[in-house]
């Protein structure tokens, strides 16, 4: 099947068109339920690399403070997620805390201290008054959280809340109102080490990010090249999640992008933003009607656009599109391997689009015989069967007529094989021969297949079968 793929891309390479602008989409976001959200306050999801673990903080009761971290797990990706528990003392105490981020590695967990007054008392031994950015830390996942430790001086001599740690661990992005700010409420800023042994050393404001309403929220995705965040709109009641891109991890970031509707409930909090590793799922916060009540997590998909040419059809023609621009450095067609692409055009990009041709819808249409002469009408991603009586022990055997193969492959995915799972339909006959043909490219054709003996050149076949085929 990969075979007939490659060989498509190859027979496509004249068939691309006016192009449109490819990015990435959203689903429509589905709330994480109840074995996750309450009545009460649920807040900074952080998932773990391997999509199985949802951090959070809540006050939830059960706690031992006034907002504590909790967690979530599931067994796949694809299943439920179980129950949330209380990670439990240390880091948890009396003391209230903000948005945790867990490394990628899964062995830090980064957060910060409450503003003081808010649900609860604020953790003691800060450096910056109004919440500080701390750690926890274990030798394998398996192990207890050691107790808290201060991230220093550096960054947190002042207000800094709201942690993101890059999945090199090299860069940690935080929210902060200090000297310099030039948002009403908050800024967005950024500390940098060499090595995972260092700290970090003094954070700067996010170039081309921050606003004059406010920026908070930060996540940086794990290939460092968006920055999601939150935007102020009316303090305290209405907030929008924004996305911010880069060309390269070390770049400045260009292009804002204000999230889509289904995402940013109109006059609602929409924030808290955190990506999955693979870049197929956002996690966030929103008071969105449908949900438990108050703050609740919410989660929405992150989806490619791989119709690249805007025809309404994913086919060959796209294909054709990746061909020509490859080794390019490309949005229209840098769809992978994270949704909003890696910078250049390559397999990854090739691989994405291969696996949703492949993933279409596979309903078949089966036909006969008695069908010869007909038409059928197929979907993308239908497939035609068609079974015909086969004696291969005369020598005889159907295949495809002459030229029909650059057609079909360029079409679709045709193959050949014999079945005996049938009874025997003449004499000494060995069962029946069945075509498959999975449409991938809108189009007609006429579907020609004749039963004779290939070495008989020159002589006509004894029975044909010929079928106008018309795909959508």
């Amino acid at each position: 099947m990969k075979k007939t793929i490659s060989l498509t891309l190859v027979l496509v390479l004249a068939l691309a068109t006016e192009v449109a602008k490819a990015d990435f989409t959203f689903g429509e976001p589905t709330n994480l339920g109840p074995n996750v959200n309450s009545k009460f306050e649920e807040n900074g999801p952080s998932i773990s690399t391997d999509g199985l673990t949802l951090y959070f903080i809540s006050d939830l009761p059960g706690g031992t403070g006034g907002l504590d971290i909790w967690m979530t797990t599931r067994s796949s990706t694809d299943a439920d997620w179980e129950l949330a528990v209380n990670i439990g003392q240390p880091p948890n105490s009396q003391y209230s805390y903000w948005e945790p981020s867990i490394s990628s590695d899964g062995l830090t967990l980064y957060f910060s201290g409450a503003h003081p007054g808010t649900y609860g008392t604020s953790l003691p031994g800060g450096l910056g008054g109004q919440g500080d950015i701390w750690m926890i830390t274990r030798e394998t996942v398996h192990d207890d959280w050691s107790e808290r430790v201060n991230i220093g001086a550096t960054v947190n001599s002042q207000h800094a809340i709201h942690p993101s740690i890059s999945f090199d661990g090299l860069s940690l992005y935080f929210q902060t109102h200090r000297p310099g700010s030039i948002g009403a409420h908050c800024d967005i800023m950024v500390a940098t080490r060499e090595t995972t042994f260092e700290s970090f050393g003094a954070p700067v404001f996010v170039e081309n990010v921050n606003s004059s309403t406010g920026d908070w929220t930060p996540d940086i995705s794990n290939d460092g090249r968006i920055l999601f965040f939150s935007r102020i709109v009316v303090a305290g009641s209405v907030t929008d999640i924004w996305a911010a891109t880069r060309k390269t991890k070390g770049g400045d970031f260009g292009e804002l992008t204000k999230l889509p509707p289904q995402v940013n409930v109109p006059s609602r909090l929409n924030f808290s933003p955190n990506s999955s590793a693979d870049g197929s799922t956002l996690y966030f916060v929103s008071n969105r009607p449908g949900g438990l009540g108050g703050n609740d997590l919410w989660q929405v998909s992150i989806e490619p656009v791989v119709d690249l040419n805007g025809d309404g059809i994913v086919d060959g023609a796209d294909l054709s599109i990746i061909a020509d621009h490859w080794g390019m450095d490309d949005s229209l067609c840098d769809i992978g391997p994270m949704p909003w692409g890696d910078g250049i055009v390559d397999v990854h990009d090739l691989k994405v689009l291969v696996d949703y041709l492949l993933s279409i819808e596979t309903e078949e249409i089966n036909v006969n015989i008695e069908d010869e002469g007909g038409q059928v009408e197929l979907e993308q991603g239908q497939i035609l069967v068609v079974t015909l009586e086969s004696n291969p022990t005369t020598g005889y055997s159907w295949e495809q007529a002459e030229n029909q193969e650059p057609i079909l492959e360029q079409m679709g995915q045709p193959e050949f094989k014999q079945s005996l799972t049938g009874g025997r339909p003449v004499a000494g006959g060995s069962g029946w021969e069945i075509f498959r043909f999975k449409a991938v490219s809108a189009g007609q054709m006429t579907l020609q297949l004749v039963y004779h003996r290939a070495w008989e050149e020159g002589v006509e076949p004894v029975n044909t079968f010929s079928l106008n085929v018309v795909i959508h």
